[in-house]
């Protein structure tokens, strides 16, 4: 099993918190704060793209 370092969790209103992780080949993962045994995995590239894309206002459904 990789060993992911979490970040704290975020947390919009009203809805769930995330935290977002990283391991040492340069993974990423985000899962919902409390199930992090539940998570989605890409490369930090990939992460990287979602989040500005969800700050630009693209897909700020997702949260």
């Amino acid at each position: 099993m990789t060993d992911i370092h979490w970040e704290e969790p975020f947390c919009a209103e009203a809805s769930d918190c995330f935290r977002i992780g990283t391991d040492n080949d340069g993974n990423a993962y985000i899962a919902v704060a409390g199930q992090e045994d539940r998570f989605l995995t890409d490369s930090q590239d990939a992460l990287r793209t979602m989040i500005r894309d969800i700050k630009a206002g693209k897909a700020d459904h997702l949260l």
